[in-house]
């Protein structure tokens, strides 16, 4: 053993293009496919947490993205589109007293409950309604139905729905009359739309605020949840902001878009379980990692404390010897990588047919869970070389 380990050093020397620390590895093939499995499932691990905890910022944040307009206005008291608080509309056009407003714009928003037309079960669903004389979405499908939102009764339905809705975009496509029940009252499916589910609600509509306020008869005109707001050409988002701010009551919270989309965000972020869960998963996942490859590398040492003593003996330094360990962690975490990665990619497309949530791999997340493999891998490797100080020579000779 303590010839093959020399020998081995020898070949690596003479041949720089295979380490030491590979050799080493490759020795014990079982041991390394353990390894390579272990960090592949606990990559596998980070990438499907990290791509839910993402999945459920973006998919919430997409109606947001879609307003046009650069100031919002929504109840201080509101927390998230999944809890707002109504306010007078009045306080809205009170903005149109400032020179740089354009034009203002009321949305009403509310959950109701969908009856599937085939099954009959109801499920609830997520209803905007807006004046649909000025296009406030930027979604496909929106724009070329606005004159249909025009008609009573009629409906836009989000194409990217959950399926126990009903086959309402298959028979809508297929030419045929897709009418439905929404809060006991009937509808017709008059366009489709594309939003996409979220953790806050399967499905979606839109329709005109007058049809809203037909289907939820118990609203009150003129108590709007989100009032969009639209500056004239050069204004300055933010001083208008800030005069907003100043000239409004305090029960009105003024926002740019971007500080709804945070607003947002950062509800699902820290008021809600999930994001904590999603996020507790990914660190479950580095810890579930750093243990196999601890495991590992430790035996890897234990096995070869005699050899590494005598290596000691004959003049190497213990820095060479650790360099030799943190190589061999290296090598795994980039070994292990590909094969997570690679079934992630997997794991992705199945969670997004089976929820219609956007989970996709990104750049940004790739690298994120490779370097986190990489210190996983060097904090085990730290731990592990511990173990070579005891590879004392005279405890050989």
């Amino acid at each position: 053993m303590i010839n093959e380990l020399i020998t081995n050093i020898f070949h690596s020397k003479n041949n720089r293009k295979i380490p030491l620390s590979w050799l080493q590895l490759t020795r014990e093939k079982t041991r390394l496919a353990v390894a390579i499995a272990g960090i592949g499932f606990a990559d596998i691990l980070m990438f499907m947490q990290i791509g839910f905890r993402d999945a459920l910022y973006y998919s919430n944040v997409r109606f947001h993205t879609s307003l046009q307009g650069e100031i919002i206005l929504i109840n201080s008291q509101s927390n998230a589109v999944l809890s707002m608080k109504s306010f007078s509309q009045r306080r809205l056009y009170k903005a149109l007293d400032l020179p740089a407003v354009q034009s203002v714009h009321p949305i009403y928003l509310d959950y109701t409950s969908w009856k599937n037309p085939v099954t009959g079960r109801p499920r609830s669903i997520l209803v905007f309604g807006f004046n649909p004389e000025v296009n406030l979405f930027n979604l496909p499908g929106v724009p070329e139905n606005l004159e249909q939102l025009k008609l009573p009764d009629v409906v836009l339905y989000d194409r990217s729905s959950r399926v126990e809705y009903g086959p309402i975009a298959t028979n809508f496509e297929e030419g045929k009359t897709v009418t439905a029940e929404v809060r006991r009252r009937r509808i017709k499916v008059g366009g489709l739309f594309t939003l996409g589910a979220s953790f806050g609600a399967d499905g979606n509509l839109i329709t005109s605020d007058v049809n809203f306020l037909r289907i939820f008869n118990n609203r009150q005109r003129g108590l709007i949840d989100i009032g969009v707001i639209r500056l004239k050409p050069g204004a300055d988002i933010i001083a208008v902001t800030q005069s907003l701010r100043s000239y409004l009551p305090e029960e009105i919270n003024v926002l740019t878009k971007e500080e709804f989309i945070e607003f947002e965000r950062n509800y699902w972020a820290s008021s809600t379980a999930i994001g904590f869960i999603f996020t507790l998963g990914t660190i479950m996942g580095f810890i579930v990692g750093t243990v196999i490859v601890y495991q590992i590398l430790y035996t890897e040492v234990a096995d070869h404390l005699a050899e590494y003593a005598t290596l000691k003996a004959i003049g190497y330094t213990q820095n060479y010897l650790l360099t030799v360990i943190l190589q061999e962690a290296f090598i795994l975490a980039v070994i292990g990588y590909l094969p997570g990665f690679t079934f992630a990619l997997f794991m992705y497309k199945a969670a997004r047919d089976a929820t219609l949530l956007p989970v996709f791999m990104s750049v940004g997340r790739a690298v994120t869970v490779l370097i986190l493999t990489m210190v996983m891998c060097f904090i085990s490797g730290a731990i592990a070389v511990r173990k070579l100080r005891s590879a004392d020579p005279a405890d050989i000779f």
